[in-house]
């Protein structure tokens, strides 16, 4: 090559280089297929919502999940500067978005705000509904053409944890400060969470119906229907029904399951509840296989009971029972979020 050549060569290569040297940043998420010179605001929808009769207000907030659609959460803070430890608020099955949130915001927050009186923020979370009887395996996000692309759908479950990343970036919560009440499914999903997330640092699961997540299989075919509440249980019911519901696990599957779970949970058992058995079994496993589990049960004619909501009068009324348990949970909050 001559060597004037050769020279304007290399004069191109460094012109070259300085110029990528002096392109501007893409700041676009999507940068496969947009460039974006500055960044674009990103607002997060937040509606104030006062709650009647108590002098707290709930910021109804909209968290991105893992597949870029919105979950709403309702979030109230005790007065005085944060960061505030958390508590996570599951109730049952998900859906039914923000006519939920208020809903329960208006008619069913005594026990939040008991929460919030001991000086925890605290947030109700909408989630999507409950897939039946599907679970696993863990969601695995990959990439196509520069864009995600998972391996499943997300479950409910996906959007708890997705929501538990979220309120730790908040500047009123304390990240390494953040538990979770879940009840019935919502229970069955702090067990699920347990086991495939490590950034709580623990949970209550109340009446946790887990028998997808232990893996139990049905009665066999003719058993007498069992209803949901009975009042007049006994000691030898229970224990005939837990070695029952026992013999149906599936061990190969609940097994790994319980043996990853990676914090601790408080488990509330109802014992009038035809799903009694599982609630127990859920912490049977668990401490069998060396987790940090603790276990109550209490006698109540609800399922549910642990949110206390206004009755026919409007106001609201826990009987002892509720009480109680909203007593024993603040405690183990305490225990867990405070120390």
């Amino acid at each position: 090559m001559r060597p004037y050549a050769l020279g304007l060569l290399m004069a191109g290569g460094i012109a070259f280089a300085a110029a990528a040297q002096t392109q501007p940043k893409n700041h676009s998420i999507d940068p496969w297929h947009l460039v974006v010179p500055a960044p674009v605001p990103n607002p997060v929808a937040r509606v104030v919502e006062r709650i009647p009769g108590s002098s707290l207000t709930a910021e109804i907030i909209f968290a991105e999940m893992d597949d870029g659609v919105y979950a709403p959460i309702a979030l109230m803070k005790p007065p005085g500067r944060g960061p505030f430890p958390l508590v996570l608020v599951a109730h049952m099955n998900g859906g039914q978005g923000t006519q939920w949130l208020r809903e329960w915001l208006h008619y069913g927050n005594w026990t939040p705000e008991q929460l919030v009186g001991a000086g925890y923020a605290v947030a109700w979370m909408r989630y999507r509904a409950e897939v039946d009887n599907v679970y696993g395996p863990p969601l695995r996000e990959g990439a196509r053409q520069g864009r995600q692309v998972f391996n499943r759908g997300p479950f409910e479950y996906d959007d708890a944890i997705a929501i538990a990343r979220f309120v730790k970036t908040l500047p009123d919560v304390d990240a390494g400060r953040v538990g979770y009440l879940g009840l019935s499914h919502g229970g069955e999903m702090a067990f699920k969470i347990a086991s495939e997330y490590d950034g709580l640092r623990c949970a209550i699961a109340v009446e946790p119906a887990a028998g997808e997540y232990l893996g139990v299989g049905p009665r066999p075919p003719g058993s007498p229907d069992i209803p949901e509440t009975r009042m007049d249980v006994t000691d030898d019911m229970l224990r005939r029904e837990l070695e029952d519901t026992r013999g149906r696990v599936d061990m190969s599957v609940a097994g790994p399951r319980v043996r990853a779970i990676r914090f601790p949970i408080f488990v509330m058992g109802r014992t009038n509840d035809d799903n009694m058995p599982v609630f127990r079994l859920s912490y049977e496993l668990a401490r069998d296989a060396g987790k940090q589990v603790e276990w109550k049960t209490y006698a109540h004619h609800e399922h549910g009971f642990v949110f206390v909501r206004r009755n026919e009068a409007g106001v609201y009324a826990p009987d002892p029972v509720q009480t109680e348990i909203v007593r024993d949970a603040i405690a183990y909050f305490d225990r867990c979020l405070k120390r």
